[in-house]
């Protein structure tokens, strides 16, 4: 398997342990994350009572050799203008930080992961 962009739900539920998205995650050759993916976290990790220790285990990830962080760039953002006037389209709005990583997916040719089944609206997009 190749590289892996992974959205926000992968990540949880890889650290709760779910053997089946473990399983999809040890077979690619390179995880990748948004920093969209990682505000998302963040602030999830804001509203809960176990901040520093899941920044931790964030931070333990994201310095993995088999990890590569994507900013948004210019460049991400014309695939999400892309996008989303391809949604507004067809009637099939999604999430607005959806659209984004899902603009990182297309930026950098990475299939997308992700338990969301409205990427599937974006036509184009490869999805696990």
């Amino acid at each position: 398997m190749k590289r892996l962009l992974i959205d926000t739900n992968i990540y949880s539920h890889a650290l709760r342990g779910d053997k089946s998205i473990a399983a999809i995650l040890q077979k690619a050759d390179s995880i990748c994350i948004s920093s969209i993916s990682i505000g998302e976290l963040i602030s999830g990790f804001k509203g809960g009572s176990r901040e520093a220790q899941n920044r931790e285990e964030l931070d333990i990830f994201l310095s993995s050799s088999r990890v590569t962080v994507y900013p948004v760039d210019e460049e991400t953002a014309v695939f999400y203008a892309e996008i989303r006037q391809n949604l507004k389209t067809i009637g099939k709005p999604i999430p607005t930080n959806d659209m984004w990583i899902a603009a990182c997916a297309f930026q950098h040719g990475l299939s997308l992961f992700s338990a969301d089944m409205h990427f599937k609206s974006i036509p184009g997009l490869t999805t696990v």
